[in-house]
């Protein structure tokens, strides 16, 4: 279940992930075009990703950051900044394991991962990407590993009991 977020009430930042030159062969030769991979949060338990194309790069990012904050996604955060339990999220042939890391413990993860956590707003967690290194599918597989998460409240509602029983 998909929540609407309204991005005009948010202190949005946004980093690129990727710029890569993209060719494609037609009659009269090749033509260039460039593909950004932008993630967009505000460190307050709101993320998301986008990727644009263009012909030139201002045009692709500004493209992937629009298609970054029409993709966002509320995310759970516990007490100490971390996931509320261990989970692996999948995307393509990547996956990436999400822990649980006790207060002091900082971000540990490799590059794409990392941009969509700190953009999220973790402040402690562990991650290892296991399968594809390919960029687009790690930042996807973390965002979908995100989503996937619930907090102690919401099981709780799922299950018909209360907090302190669970």
């Amino acid at each position: 279940m998909r929540t609407i977020i309204d991005t005009n009430q948010l202190e949005l930042e946004d980093k690129v992930v990727e710029i890569k030159r993209v060719t494609k062969v037609v009659k009269g030769g090749r033509t260039m075009r460039i593909s950004a991979l932008v993630v967009v949060g505000d460190k307050k338990g709101h993320v998301g990703a986008g990727l644009g194309k263009a012909a030139e790069v201002p045009e692709a990012i500004r493209k992937a950051k629009e298609d970054a904050m029409k993709h966002m996604i509320n995310i759970a955060i516990d007490d100490n900044g971390s996931v509320p339990h261990d989970f692996v999220g999948q995307f393509g042939s990547a996956e990436i394991l999400l822990k649980r890391a006790s207060e002091g413990t900082g971000i540990i993860a490799g590059g794409p991962a990392r941009i969509v956590l700190e953009l999220a707003g973790y402040k402690n967690i562990r991650t290892k990407s296991l399968g594809s290194n390919n960029k687009r599918n790690v930042v996807l597989a973390t965002l979908a590993g995100l989503g996937e998460l619930k907090t102690p409240e919401q099981v709780a509602a799922l299950r018909g009991i209360s907090v302190s029983d669970l």
